[in-house]
């Protein structure tokens, strides 16, 4: 029991993960820093308030609503979201781009006749319905050999 629960915890995707989950809380409590410090007084000033944006609040009968604080959070969040997407994201995508880039080549697709479903146009049996299928469109029969296999008779002894 112990044994199948240090496997799961020491393979290297939940190992990443923790580390990624640390990293994150780290960075986030530098955004947060960085907001209250410079960002938070700066739209304060820009709003009219004294420099502390945090503090604006607004009652309705007895109850205080901050939403100062919900702005603060909100900015956070887009500098989390920046500096991720700025500083991980675009990164790795151009490093990826570099060294193994991207080559979709789609194969000529022709219909099924039994199922319908697209199969590429040199398939000899229908990966979807698994039906025999006729030599490609364009092409006489003879023209294009059959796939290579054991021959029909070997499974019988």
């Amino acid at each position: 029991m112990l044994h199948g629960f240090r496997s799961f915890v020491l393979r290297g995707n939940v190992v990443d993960l923790a580390v990624g989950i640390v990293i994150g809380a780290a960075f986030t409590t530098v955004v947060n820093g960085f907001v209250k410090a410079f960002l938070t007084p700066m739209v304060g000033l820009a709003t009219g308030a004294t420099g502390d944006f945090s503090r604006k609040t607004f009652m309705i009968g007895e109850t205080v609503f901050p939403y100062g604080n919900f702005i603060n959070a909100t900015i956070s969040f887009l500098l989390i979201a920046c500096a991720l997407y700025f500083l991980v994201v675009l990164p790795v995508n151009k490093l990826h781009e570099r060294f193994a880039p991207h080559q979709d080549v789609q194969a000529d697709k022709r219909d099924c006749p039994a199922c319908l479903n697209p199969v590429p146009v040199q398939a000899y049996r229908c990966g979807h319905c698994t039906s025999e299928l006729t030599s490609p469109r364009g092409a006489p029969d003879g023209d294009i050999p059959p796939p290579a296999g054991p021959p029909a008779d070997a499974g019988r002894r």
